[in-house]
């Protein structure tokens, strides 16, 4: 069973985010603020942590940043409709999704089991038969073991960063809008599409030589991206060795 860590200082929030994922299936803990919500997550890490960023003692932001840094957590965060700014900061510092207030807890729930799925084990038959790494120049990514690295260096990146890299090293010299990117990666037919550019210039950071001058995720102006292999390169697939 999986465990989710619902933190919000709301008690209603709680009780009945609390209420839809357990009749979802999933083990839910409950923290009303930020030092609390680090202290059990150390104790007993959670699968993964519905985050409110208004909270008492320590704001959201700063628990997203002290969980990202003890290591790889999905976290979901809640946000009110206008706080863009807040929103925009804790995708920058990892937040893998975000859901605003007022929300639909079924919402929620969907966005926990999509999030989960992408963390979990790949399935058995999977598992089985390795499915062959991608390779564009520097990089490679291995999709079974969700593995990727850059001139050999692992890269540390999201769940989210992840999916798109697979994406655009899947599909090379082929631009796509973000609200494409949003559907296809994301999984969602509507959203804010701030949320594809954050993740777009935080995978550059982590990808590309020079992320101010990108050459391998270029802009395509007035559409969305374009994943381009260096010069003399192909993007192919392999068995990694």
């Amino acid at each position: 069973m999986k465990r989710v860590l619902v933190v919000d200082d709301d008690p209603t929030v709680s009780e009945v985010v609390a209420g839809y994922l357990d009749r979802a299936g999933f083990a839910v803990d409950v923290a009303a603020d930020g030092p609390t919500a680090v202290a059990r997550a150390s104790a007993r890490p959670p699968d993964l942590v519905v985050l409110d960023l208004m909270l008492p003692g320590m704001d959201g932001l700063e628990v997203c940043r002290r969980l990202r840094a003890a290591g790889p957590l999905p976290v979901i965060m809640l946000t009110a409709r206008g706080d863009e700014e807040d929103r925009v900061l804790g995708l920058e510092i990892g937040a893998d999704d975000y859901v605003t207030k007022p929300f639909s807890p079924r919402e929620l729930v969907l966005r926990v089991e999509s999030v989960l799925r992408r963390t979990g084990a790949p399935p058995a038959a999977l598992a089985e038969v390795s499915q062959p790494w991608l390779r564009a120049g520097p990089l490679a990514l291995d999709p079974t073991a969700r593995r990727a690295t850059r001139g050999g260096t692992e890269l540390a990146l999201t769940i989210r960063e992840f999916d798109l890299l697979e994406y655009f090293m899947r599909h090379p010299g082929q631009a796509t809008s973000r609200e494409q990117l949003m559907r296809r990666v994301w999984g969602w037919e509507f959203g804010d599409l701030s949320t594809v550019t954050v993740h777009v210039r935080r995978l550059r950071g982590k990808v590309e030589e020079d992320p101010a001058r990108p050459r391998l995720i270029s802009t395509v102006w007035g559409l969305g991206y374009r994943f381009d292999a260096p010069s003399g390169h192909e993007t192919a697939v392999g068995r990694d060795r």
